[in-house]
């Protein structure tokens, strides 16, 4: 892509002839010529796939830029995810960063590394996938680049216009602002729970949730204009990424639970109970240390789920002190990629961002007036 000009473009039938077998067949420009015709240009793109880099228009002046990994085995699981659904979930890392700035999203960097015999099919598709986010989105991929690896990896880089509005960080949350969410919370890790225990077919709108994220992405731009001030997606999950408002911008942030929809996930909850045979929940033996984020309750990284025991009610049916799971990944179950902005009191917001608590003097998050034990969402390095 964007950063090597092939020598020369393989032709109609060699590329249809390969096309069937694995990436290796088709060789490094045959892979960038499969992907580019799936990824047309945005109106933004002045140079595009094919040259030693892309050239993009920057009517503000300004460009808002961010990076993303999406690593096979850590953040997908191949036989769980399909190439499309890889392509959807690298695009939306990128794109929800930018729309939490304020700014519109323009395009995307694309590097791709992948085993040799990876199906030329399951390119093609991801290169679908990232197109069509991209499309959601009103951006485009700009170009990137391609590499041998033992797994599959994307490092996207998302960019984007402010048109003419100012940044909104994570740093002005003022006391006495409101909290404000556009987008769904904890769809994403029920979803992840339903795959973990082997319910891949449902509920069906929280597995798609997970493996397509759809975050409301004119929703940032919207929050700039309506004042926000400050903003940021909830990746990580509600409790750490308020958090990091709350920390750059010196205040705490007091959720209210009950403001929080989590009627939606119950049915995760209903699955699995019923698919683990018991309502209330079983005793058994923890997985690896290395691989128990906490609270126990949070579904565990998908690279982890071949080293420990099958899911039962007891983990993801129930959270801690009894509380129910569905609150759970609503607090801490991150990848909805759902936008959340602080307000200033009285700002007149559109039905589609949901009142969930307050800005108050002090530090750190708070659910309904208290500290809440155990980790606030997901952590790398954990």
């Amino acid at each position: 892509m964007a950063g090597r000009r092939p020598p020369a473009r393989p032709t109609r039938e060699d590329i249809i002839g390969a096309s069937e077998g694995s990436i290796a067949d088709l060789g490094e420009f045959g892979l960038i010529g499969e992907m580019a015709a799936r990824m047309p240009p945005g109106p933004g793109t002045i140079v595009g796939i094919g040259d030693d880099a892309a050239v993009l228009a920057a009517p503000d002046g300004r460009i808002v830029a961010t990076t993303d990994f999406l690593l096979e085995g850590r953040h997908f699981r191949r036989d769980w995810a399909g190439p499309r659904d890889v392509g959807h979930r690298a695009a939306a890392r990128s794109l929800a960063d930018v729309a939490a700035m304020g700014a519109v999203p323009t395009a995307l960097l694309v590097a791709f590394a992948a085993p040799p015999e990876l199906p030329a099919s399951w390119a093609r598709d991801l290169a679908a996938g990232l197109a069509a986010e991209c499309a959601r989105a009103g951006a485009s991929v700009a170009g990137g680049d391609v590499a041998r690896s033992g797994t599959v990896l994307l490092a996207v880089t998302g960019l984007g216009d402010l048109r003419g509005r100012e940044p909104v960080t994570r740093a002005r949350a003022r006391p006495g602002d409101v909290v404000a969410v556009a987008g769904p919370l904890g769809r994403s890790a029920a979803g992840l729970a339903l795959l973990e225990a082997g319910l891949a077919a449902g509920p069906a709108d929280l597995v798609a949730a997970h493996l397509r994220p759809a975050p409301p992405y004119d929703a940032g731009p919207e929050a700039a204009s309506l004042g926000a001030t400050a903003m940021i997606d909830v990746s990580d999950g509600l409790l750490a990424d308020l958090g990091h408002v709350a920390a750059a911008s010196d205040v705490a942030i007091d959720v209210r639970a009950a403001a929080l929809d989590t009627a939606a996930l119950e049915p995760a909850v209903r699955a699995l109970e019923a698919a683990a045979g018991a309502p209330e929940p079983a005793a058994r033996a923890p997985g690896p240390a290395a691989c128990r984020p906490e609270p126990a309750s949070r579904p565990e990284p998908a690279a982890c789920a071949a080293s420990r025991p099958a899911p039962g009610p007891g983990d993801l049916a129930r959270g801690p002190g009894g509380h129910p799971a569905a609150l759970e990944w609503a607090l801490t179950g991150g990848e909805d990629h759902s936008l959340a902005a602080t307000f200033p009191p009285g700002t007149p917001l559109p039905a589609r961002w949901t009142v969930i608590g307050a800005v108050r003097e002090g530090r750190g998050v708070l659910v309904d007036g208290r500290r809440r034990p155990g980790a606030p969402g997901w952590d790398h390095f954990r």
